[in-house]
Parts: C-alpha cells; structure tokens; sequence
C-alpha cells in the first residue's frame, strides 16, 4: 500500500502569511518557510509581529475566510484519491485549515495547533511531534505502508528524502538549485504523471 504525502500551502492553497501580509500591509509577514528553514524561529518572529501590531487568530481567519485553492488543485487531488491514499501534512494549524480543507472536499490533513489566549492574541503553538513531516512519513513506513511526497519548502524536505520517491512542485530557483537529486515540477499535471509512474 502506498500514501502520497502533500504539503499544503504553496502546494494546494496560497501561502496564508503573505496572503495575510498583503491584507495587514506588514512586508515581514511574508517570509515563509521557504526562506526561513528554522520553523520555531520562524513562528517566534511571526508572533512577535503580530503582538506589536496588535493582531490576533481572527484577522488572520477573515483573511483564510477570501483565499481559494490553487487553480486546478482540487481536480488534482480529486484524481489521486482515486488512485491512492493521500495525506496533507503541513506546518499550518488546525485553527487556519478547517475552510481551506472544505474547498477541497476534505481530505486528511496532520498538523498543528495554535495556542490562543482568550484575548484573541496568539501566545504559541503546539507541534505534533518533533520535524513532523519526515516523523509521519517514518511511522507510516513502520506499519507497512510506502509513501511518495511533495512539497516546495524547505520543511518539506525530510519527507521527500525518507519517501520512496519525492517530488519539488512549484519550489524556488535556491532550493531545486541545492536539491538536484529530487525532480521538480510546475504543473500539476506533471506532478501526477511522475506520482504514477512511481506508484
């Protein structure tokens, strides 16, 4: 048996920090994990922004509540939960996840959670478990089943390496230049095409 293992924004939805960087007018909200490989540094900058600006969860879910999948990700998902199981681990929250999940009929997605203070402010976040996505991807090979993974981050990279075959899918120039040896894509009709032929 064989999962595919997909990340989420960047991948199936916009990024929802710069989308929220663009709403808010604050530039440094744009730096995702794209640019940033050290995650808990990257969320202690953000919380930090948000707190100077006196921004909390709900201006960042008025923001989710506009973003729309990426043009033909739902059909591409659609066509390979036909084929196989498919999984979203991602580094987003459950708190930002749940409506983009809705558009997109709902599939299983693995990630965090915010810690909210009853003033709206967020103080933190709590992490499934230590570099998750390379974890999940390694549990799931425990109990028997392979995995094929895409993303186009830097946080996506332990999974793409621990699968049986991994792909980049619309990643920056720096990293397809730093990681050759994983094939990388721009449409998603060539991102399914390589996920069957590894099937």
């Amino acid at each position: 048996m064989t999962a595919v293992c997909l990340d989420l924004e960047g991948v199936l939805v916009p990024e929802i920090w710069i989308a929220f960087s663009e709403e808010s007018g604050i530039p440094e909200l744009k730096r995702t994990t794209r640019d940033e490989p050290d995650y808990e540094k990257l969320m202690q900058f953000r919380i930090g922004i948000l707190k100077e600006h006196g921004l909390g969860l709900k201006e960042i879910q008025d923001v989710i509540a506009k973003i729309r999948p990426m043009d033909g990700a739902k059909e591409f998902l659609n066509e390979l939960r036909e084929l196989t199981q498919v999984i979203i681990l991602s580094d987003t929250f459950t708190q930002f996840a749940s409506p983009l999940m809705r558009q997109l009929d709902r599939p299983t997605i693995f990630c965090n959670e915010l810690i909210v203070g009853e003033d709206n402010m967020i103080t933190g976040f709590k992490r499934r478990c230590e570099d998750g996505k390379r974890a999940t991807v390694n549990a799931l090979q425990s109990v028997g089943i392979e995995t094929i993974a895409a993303g186009d981050s830097f946080n996506d990279l332990g999974m793409i390496e621990a699968s049986k075959a991994g792909f980049l899918f619309k990643s920056t120039e720096a990293i397809k230049k730093d990681y050759p040896q994983f094939p990388a894509f721009e449409t998603y009709a060539e991102l399914l095409t390589a996920i069957k032929e590894a099937l």
